[in-house]
């Protein structure tokens, strides 16, 4: 008795409060981010050159004179999200089970509660283990090739490279981790809690469900045109959008300057007939 009364007279340390503060704050940057990230990817549903144009403007080529952009706002970009994935993951490791035994315990409490909201959290632990490896494999490739982002190249990388299944499992678990993270933040936080708790839950994973779709739904078919378009560049690998199109509008110019056959022909009788 005495040893728990010194014990719980003495200062709480408020570095897990910290701790979990830093993990909610570079959650919420991350989850934010893939939002905007995998609508600025979905413009490639809308054609190549939309979504050459998006990467073009990512990399500020409004304001290069040749129009080809710089790359290192690329690279920097993507070493800012990396070095926030990393702290996120090592921040989000501490709350794992760290042994077999801790994890039967887990799973034999989420089954007798039931609980929506542990399930959810369980989801997000394992699709969160996963990325810890796949998204480090796709941020490593960007942080390496900056200039990369292109119609063909990113076509080349997923068909031709076989990165596809990678960037499918990658893209179910961001999604799936990315919407319950943040409705869990809104619940931890209270963010748009409203006057009745349980009404604002249940309103709240209705919104989770249908962002989760539509976001889902985006990433897919932005993965199947991709697939398509690299399937149809394989004879061609290595070659840029830009480059492809310059050489076509050069063909085209070289067509228009070369005078027809038939004005060829007319212009010498006419001649004669005069």
């Amino acid at each position: 008795m005495n040893s728990y009364i010194i014990e719980s007279n003495q200062k709480k340390s408020r570095t897990p409060a910290r701790l979990d503060f830093a993990q909610s704050g570079t959650g919420l940057i991350l989850g934010l981010f893939m939002w905007v990230h995998m609508l600025l990817v979905g413009s490639v549903i809308l054609g190549k050159g939309s979504f050459n144009f998006v990467a073009r403007t990512m990399e500020l080529a409004f304001l290069s004179e040749t129009g080809h952009g710089f790359p290192i706002v690329v690279f920097f970009a993507v070493f800012t999200i990396f070095t926030l994935f990393i702290i996120h993951a090592l921040l989000g490791i501490r709350k794992f089970p760290i042994s077999w035994k801790q994890h039967r315990i887990l799973r034999d409490q989420m089954q007798m509660m039931n609980h929506t909201d542990t399930n959810l959290w369980y989801i997000q632990a394992i699709t969160g283990f996963i990325m810890f490896f796949a998204g480090s494999v796709h941020l490593y490739v960007m942080l390496t090739h900056p200039g990369s982002i292109d119609p063909y190249l990113s076509a080349d990388r997923m068909v031709s490279g076989n990165m596809w299944p990678l960037y499918l499992v990658l893209l179910i678990c961001v999604e799936l981790h990315g919407t319950i993270g943040l409705y869990r933040l809104c619940m931890k936080w209270g963010w748009f809690s409203g006057k009745d708790a349980r009404q604002s839950r249940q309103t709240l994973k209705k919104v989770k469900n249908r962002v989760t779709i539509f976001f889902m739904t985006i990433g897919v078919l932005a993965l199947l045109v991709f697939v398509v378009i690299g399937i149809n560049h394989r004879d061609r690998v290595g070659e840029k959008y830009s480059t492809a199109i310059g050489q076509i509008q050069a063909e085209e110019d070289n067509s228009v300057k070369e005078p027809a056959p038939g004005v060829e022909e007319t212009q010498p009788a006419e001649e004669t007939h005069q």
